[in-house]
């Protein structure tokens, strides 16, 4: 049976978690977000989220913007490459709903899955 919990397990937790996908990473974008994304030698796929107080100003809105990233996460990991990846919002997303936002992620979700096949080596 697939679970569907967002454990501690696919949280990138620690600031060096962060820098090391910072370090050469595969990027992938939309018209709200950019996904920046690593390939990990776990099992699973991995997810940190940054979302500036620059760019979204009421806190409200990001923890809204985050529970959505989250959300769509947990229901498309099965699908995902083991990679690492950090979320980060493009410009004001405060008035987008959030249909629109699980569309954006869910667009960006394959496009990780269709670039990470293209660069791993062939067997």
């Amino acid at each position: 049976m697939v679970s569907y919990t967002f454990s501690r397990e696919l949280r990138l937790l620690t600031p060096r978690e962060f820098d090391n996908v910072f370090q050469n990473p595969f990027r992938v974008a939309s018209p709200l977000f950019t996904i920046l994304c690593k390939a990990n030698s776990l099992a699973v796929p991995r997810i940190g989220l940054t979302i500036a107080k620059k760019r979204v100003k009421l806190a409200t809105q990001r923890n809204r913007i985050k529970r959505c990233a989250r959300d769509s996460f947990r229901l498309h990991q099965h699908q995902l490459p083991p990679v690492d990846c950090v979320l980060m919002v493009k410009g004001d997303i405060s008035n987008t709903d959030n249909a629109e936002l699980h569309k954006q992620l869910e667009r960006l979700w394959s496009k990780i899955s269709r670039q990470y096949n293209a660069i791993q080596p062939k067997p």
